[in-house]
């Protein structure tokens, strides 16, 4: 049925369109695509099943947590988890930067071809492109700018943290939380599709407290890096810093500011693990930040499921991708209920953290890098009872 469906998209798509429509590039990356071929069902098939295999493998919140999203959004769902997938793994793949930077300019000619309408031959950018073919013969006329610049910016992000630069004050890993996990869930956002400031706005508290969080869990990984080609759970992890499982020299990605306060020094880290003077203090720090944007996001739910305005202002409305028009046909109450589902992340945050703190702000303990077998039911809970 699904497979059935797939057909008369993909042939309404080409009847209607140019013939670079439904199409991939069958050259290579920086070479137009001059004889392009037509995506079959098998393609998606196989393009859905890799994407899903990945976040399985290297990510199994957003893997468990797809159940949430509306099913007519859920192959952009994959494809957007995937692509962060590829592009966090690349510091485990490359042997220095320059490659490094070779395979992000990479994604954006993919990025760049898919919403062009000719995808590369490959997996993320087929589901990507069957997902968008979708959303516009769903809704005639939709544009898809604002994704394609979102995209980007979460290339350009984790670009700049990949040789484990360190973060220079806490409000430089905000900005990279922002950047990255706030921003996949605006992608998710735009799928449904939903251009709503008070979606967004949960998006980007709970987005800025799920990137927070991965920052601390992937701290001694980065710390003390896994022999190459470790790939699993906790090394995408790691990665998903900007940082490397490659067996380069170890990094402490804690922000500056942070560090200085509570006296950490990174040979201390190196030396000593978790019993580095001050550092379960600047993890604390840290992690209250991120506690702070749930507590923040979970106000604004309560607040809008009552009727009441959110409490604050967004502060990135106005800028790219969060210019917004007023609906007289939906509330804000209405955009919350729509978009619930992609904020489940939250959910998955808020276990980890509570994890953290039961034992002590002591980063390296190994239960705080396995799946969270709780995850499945508690997300479930608090679904159904709109809660997170």
């Amino acid at each position: 049925m699904h497979s059935m469906r797939a057909s008369v998209r993909l042939q309404r798509c080409i009847s209607l369109s140019r013939n670079s429509k439904c199409t991939y590039a069958t050259t290579p990356y920086g070479t137009p695509a001059s004889n392009p071929s037509i995506i079959t069902d098998s393609d998606i098939e196989g393009a859905r099943s890799y994407c899903a295999n990945l976040l399985q493998k290297f990510d199994s919140p957003s893997y468990t947590l797809q159940t949430f999203i509306p099913p007519s959004a859920r192959d952009a769902y994959l494809s957007i988890r995937a692509f962060n997938i590829e592009l966090a793994r690349i510091p485990d793949l490359v042997s220095n930067p320059t490659v490094g930077a070779l395979r992000m300019q990479f994604w954006r000619d993919n990025l760049t071809r898919t919403f062009a309408g000719t995808p590369p031959k490959e997996p993320v950018a087929i589901l990507l492109h069957y997902a968008l073919v979708s959303l516009q013969s769903r809704h005639p006329g939709i544009s898809t700018s604002a994704m394609k610049a979102w995209f980007m910016k979460v290339i350009n992000a984790r670009e700049q943290y990949m040789d484990n630069r360190p973060y220079t004050s806490m409000d430089a890993l905000e900005h990279y939380a922002e950047s990255t996990y706030s921003t996949l869930m605006y992608l998710t956002l735009a799928a449904l599709p939903l251009q709503s400031m008070t979606a967004d706005h949960m998006a980007s508290h709970i987005g800025k407290a799920t990137g927070i969080a991965a920052v601390l869990r992937g701290l001694p990984l980065i710390a003390f890096p896994p022999p190459p080609n470790s790939h699993s759970n906790n090394s995408a992890f790691n990665s998903a810093l900007g940082g490397s499982a490659s067996g380069r020299q170890g990094a402490v990605v804690l922000p500056l500011d942070v560090m200085a306060e509570t006296g950490v020094k990174e040979e201390d880290v190196f030396r000593q693990g978790a019993d580095a003077p001050g550092l379960r203090d600047a993890i604390f720090k840290v992690a209250t930040r991120a506690n702070d944007h749930l507590i923040t996001a979970r106000e604004m739910s309560k607040n809008l499921q009552q009727g009441k305005d959110a409490g604050h202002e967004f502060e990135h409305h106005g800028e790219e991708g969060h210019q917004y028009v007023e609906s007289k046909e939906s509330s804000h109450k209405d955009d919350l209920e729509r978009s619930f589902g992609v904020l489940m992340p939250a959910v998955a945050t808020r276990l980890w953290l509570e994890k953290l703190e039961k034992y002590d702000f002591d980063v390296f303990r190994p239960e705080l890098r396995v799946r969270e077998w709780r995850l499945p039911w508690k997300a479930y809970w608090g679904y159904t009872r709109r809660t997170i």
